[in-house]
């Protein structure tokens, strides 16, 4: 499968799969971009509903990839820790895609990094959480892994010469606390890599 050789597989395997060869991506990213307001942070509500989402939203998807780093890089740390990152299927299939590099003896050197993050849709609907009604955003991230490497037990890298170091991948950001947490329920529910031209490194 083609998006097993990005530097994502981790992050957007969704859908089953977890066929890891080791190639990685999940880190330290840039911060969003996307509050676009200049008020003080010390204010409780600052902007509107919306605005207010998307900066969560974005800080849950950072937070994402630096989680991910961490757990490459040192296989002794608990994979707990996703939960506090990821939801549903893309906590399914990094637990599995970590745990599967464990296994093998990999570890990741280096942090991934984003290039661009955009923004393409908030919903607040929070109407039937139980049903999957929640809000949600939804975030085109390009991710950048030109500082990642993974190694197998010897400490050989595994990682491809034709490795793309930059690549798009669309997340859904879900928040299935609202009600209770508007501000840090936020996870990543989903992601899938998309096919279109990589932006610059980083």
């Amino acid at each position: 499968m083609t998006f097993l050789a990005t530097g994502t597989l981790l992050l957007a395997a969704v859908s089953a799969c977890a066929e890891n060869d080791g190639d990685p991506p999940p880190t330290t990213p840039a911060t969003s971009s996307q509050t676009g307001s200049t008020e003080p942070t010390t204010s409780p509500s600052p902007t509107s509903p919306n605005d207010a989402a998307t900066a969560n939203a974005t800080a849950a998807m950072t937070d994402y990839y630096s989680v991910l780093d961490g757990l490459r890089a040192d296989p002794s740390s608990d994979l707990k820790e996703l939960e506090t990152v990821a939801i549903g299927a893309q906590l399914n299939a990094v637990q599995t895609l970590v745990q599967r590099q464990r296994d093998q003896g990999q570890r990741q050197t280096g942090t991934t990094a984003i290039s661009e993050l955009k923004v393409q849709s908030v919903t607040l609907d929070n109407s039937d959480p139980d049903a999957g009604k929640v809000p949600t955003v939804v975030i085109d991230v390009c991710w950048d892994v030109t500082k990642v490497d993974v190694l197998d037990k010897s400490g050989k890298s595994i990682v491809s010469p034709d490795r793309p170091d930059t690549g798009w991948t669309r997340y859904t950001v879900a928040n299935y606390e609202y009600a209770a947490d508007p501000t840090g329920g936020w996870r990543v529910a989903t992601g899938q890599d998309l096919k279109q031209m990589p932006c610059a490194a980083s």
